[in-house]
């Protein structure tokens, strides 16, 4: 059902403007967006159809999420192949190994990243002592 759509059919009970509409239709998930880097690899995830662990080679590869699409087969391009195999491709032929040996969601990476900053910033914090004035 919209939201926006009262179920009266137009009437209105209550004073209600458009920025009351606004703010009862946002999401409700308190989740912070992702960094814009971060966010171009769940994109180009979802966009190359890879697996974690594909977007993970391709990141340890040094590639670039918005420089996928040309590497990607085409269907027009039989000689290339696809993206999700070059990549593995790539990644055993640099590191000697077919996959990573721990995979991670692209997600929980960056939430790791942000607890290792939040700890660092509070051992930073408590190891600073205040400047003393001398008299």
């Amino acid at each position: 059902m919209d939201r926006r759509v009262s179920p009266l059919g137009g009437l209105s009970v209550g004073a209600h403007n458009e920025d009351e509409l606004d703010t009862e239709t946002t999401d409700m998930s308190t989740k912070k967006p992702l960094a814009p880097q971060a966010q171009a690899w769940v994109d180009a995830r979802r966009r190359h159809r890879l697996s974690h662990a594909q977007v993970q080679m391709a990141r340890e590869l040094g590639l670039n999420p918005k420089k996928l699409g040309k590497i990607d087969n085409h269907g027009q391009e039989p000689w290339k192949a696809p993206l999700p195999q070059f990549i593995e491709h790539l990644y055993a032929k640099r590191f000697g190994r077919e996959a990573p040996g721990v995979v991670k969601p692209i997600e929980e990476q960056v939430r790791q990243a942000e607890m290792k900053k939040a700890r660092r910033k509070t051992a930073r914090s408590a190891t600073r002592q205040p400047p003393t004035t001398a008299r």
